[in-house]
């Protein structure tokens, strides 16, 4: 997707910072997964709160130090690529939420990659 813009999906997933495939955390596994895939772009954020289907909120407050965190990890790239992800999300996403949604890409341009 270098220099792209027009229609696209962004795929957004919401998991906790404790869950893990094998000894990796999942958002670390879903951001290379993502990259191997050839996606164009990953981006993985960390909330400060949040609560899931169970309805605990789980915080940062000193006085609620959570060790999970809410994650957010979003992609965005064409419609094919991100459906051709699909099977790979389902198969590493065992709770939490996946949304995906159109948007509209007005710049897209990629940066020389750094050595080392």
């Amino acid at each position: 997707m270098d220099e792209a813009t027009g229609d696209g999906i962004l795929l957004r997933i919401y998991l906790g910072e404790s869950d893990r495939v094998g000894h990796r955390p999942l958002w670390e596994e879903l951001l290379m997964r993502a990259r191997e895939a050839g996606l164009g772009g990953a981006t993985v954020m960390r909330g400060v709160a949040g609560f899931g289907q169970s309805s605990v909120i789980h915080t940062t407050k000193i006085m609620r130090l959570s060790q999970d965190l809410p994650m957010v990890v979003e992609i965005v790239d064409s419609a094919d690529k991100i459906e051709a992800f699909r099977p790979t999300v389902e198969a590493l996403v065992h709770k939490g939420l996946v949304t995906a949604e159109h948007v509209d890409i007005w710049v897209y341009r990629g940066r020389p990659a750094a050595d080392g």
